[in-house]
């Protein structure tokens, strides 16, 4: 085995638990899991959303910089 495929399995065996403990947490409804996961995804969306525009507003206002390289 190369060991580049080792990181890739310790990455699956975290998803993995991650997923069962999405469930657990949900009683084992892997429907109400999937919501549970819908809602947590709309409300991350909105916060970068809210995030995105605060930055554009520093960024007019000159808080920010241009990076320039």
């Amino acid at each position: 085995m190369s060991s580049s495929s080792q990181p890739s399995s310790e990455e699956d065996d975290g998803l993995e638990a991650a997923v069962d403990q999405a469930i657990s947490a949900c009683g084992g409804d892997t429907r109400a899991t999937i919501r549970a996961l819908i809602v947590a995804n709309e409300y991350l969306e909105s916060e970068v959303s809210e995030l995105m525009k605060a930055v554009s507003r520093a960024y007019a206002r000159g808080r920010f910089k241009a990076y320039s390289g």
